[in-house]
């Protein structure tokens, strides 16, 4: 070890590998409060180095977990004692920006928002959005497909990525940094890469997709009180406002009143006595016609009979207002202590008897349990928190049957938008089929066939 230490202050510089005290105060998980335990961090300036660097782990068969932001909740950042964490903090450049081809290239360590305010600078805008913009990095969007609120317009992360380059287990660089929409030439290698979380490459540089800004937004949020109304309510929006629509996000009761009425933290804008909020936004060339057309269907869907309270904010800060109670995860993590949090996909149609079942047997087995649920309805993704009073591992795994199983007669999936790493992996058969998860290995075997990178993320140890 003393050896690579050597080998890797030689490649990065002294000051960027951190042993010790310097490790252990940093966290590897924002859902954790424990330190980071890695051997030691390592932070690469640059593709260069980190190909270096990967090749002298290469060689001594040391195994590394990468870390962006760490804002995920799979433990996909955790690294044990025998692992160095490589950081790609200091890889936060943006390099460039080409408007004619609505495209923006970028290094992997480069927090979200920075790459929305690069965008919207030149009067563009990136699509990918989600409560954690100002820490999440550009690295671990694409390491792990990353959802967020425009999913119903502008798709996943898979979708705003043309290119990427990114550094294998062994140190090679794969630079597959394509500009165009049409490029058939053989394998799309990025899509390797994209989802995979950090296990077959490490992706350093990307080429991002940009969209022509569009200032007009207009944002409500309105009640519903059934979910058949819902899903009407969504079949409508959809049908009226075509395009333009930018966001539905779903919260549950359960959610709305405990981060309003019975927290405090948040005013309530509605009575907080419905089943469902929805927050509707959407994004227009022009303010007049596109708040005339969104005015229009939120009283249609009044008359309708969709939706029975509204309040449609007026200025940026009152839109602020209502996206922050369905963006406060920190305050519904507060107060539901301790807790397990959940990421799932399922069909719409079976969403509102999915979660009474549940609701139900959480009550049974635990009388004091909560289940709060709040998601991108539009995309088939809910978040689930449940709350039993303790968190032991017996309980972990009770509650995580009743919350997963249900999922593989229905189609559905254990992770829409976060990922598998640790937490999953034993569950990722619900979702996937034994070829599917075969293959997976095969995949990891031949680009990283000493399992040098993020080891025990994803995939189980043993293949079917």
């Amino acid at each position: 070890m003393d050896a690579l230490f050597t080998e890797i202050i030689a490649i990065v510089g002294g000051q960027h590998l951190l042993v010790g005290d310097d490790v252990h105060a940093r966290r590897d998980d924002w859902m954790q409060a424990a330190p980071c335990r890695a051997r030691a961090i390592v932070r690469p300036a640059d593709a260069e180095q980190l190909s270096r660097v990967m090749a002298a782990c290469h060689r001594a068969r040391q195994p590394v977990v990468t870390h962006g932001g760490l804002t995920g909740l799979v433990r996909g950042g955790v690294a044990s004692p025998d692992e160095l964490a490589i950081s790609l903090e200091r890889m936060n450049q943006i390099d460039a920006i080409d408007p004619i081809s609505s495209t923006l290239t970028v290094q992997a360590g480069t927090p979200l928002q920075r790459v929305q305010e690069a965008a919207a600078e030149a009067s563009m805008q990136f699509a990918l959005d989600l409560g954690a913009r100002g820490s999440c990095t550009i690295g671990g969007n694409i390491a792990t497909n990353a959802g967020g609120v425009r999913v119903i317009r502008h798709g996943m992360m898979r979708d705003q990525v043309l290119g990427l380059e990114a550094v294998l287990a062994d140190g090679t660089r794969v630079s597959s940094m394509n500009h165009m929409l049409k490029n058939n030439a053989g394998y799309d290698l990025k899509q390797l890469f994209i989802g995979s979380e950090g296990t077959l490459g490490i992706v350093t540089r990307a080429v991002l997709k940009l969209q022509p800004q569009q200032l007009a937004m207009q944002t409500a949020m309105v009640a519903c009180e059934t979910f058949s109304d819902l899903t009407a309510l969504l079949q409508f929006v959809r049908k009226t406002l075509g395009d333009q629509l930018a966001a539905f996000e779903v919260m549950w009761h359960s959610h709305y009143a405990l981060l309003t009425e019975e927290s405090g933290r948040h005013a309530p804008p509605l009575a907080t006595d419905a089943a469902f909020y929805v927050l509707i936004e959407t994004l227009g060339n022009d303010q007049d016609t596109t708040a005339q057309r969104f005015e229009a269907a939120i009283e249609t869907a009044f008359e309708n009979g969709h939706i029975n309270d509204a309040v449609i904010a007026s200025a940026n800060h009152q839109r602020e207002r209502l996206w922050a109670i369905r963006e406060d995860i920190e305050g519904l993590l507060c107060h539901l202590n301790p807790r397990f949090t959940f990421d799932i996909s399922l069909p719409i149609p079976e969403m509102d008897h999915y979660v009474r079942t549940l609701e139900q047997q959480v009550i049974q087995r635990w009388p004091d349990g909560r289940v709060v649920v709040f998601g991108h309805l539009g995309d088939g993704n809910l978040h689930v928190t449940i709350a039993t009073g303790n968190a032991d591992d017996d309980t972990k795994l009770a509650v995580e049957t009743l919350v997963y199983t249900p999922l593989a007669a229905m189609g559905g999936s254990v992770s829409a938008e976060h990922g598998i790493g640790l937490d999953k992996r034993r569950y990722l058969h619900v979702s996937r089929t034994p070829a599917e998860i075969a293959l997976m290995h095969t995949l990891k075997k031949a680009l990283d066939p000493h399992t040098l990178l993020n080891r025990h993320k994803v995939l189980p140890d043993a293949a079917p």
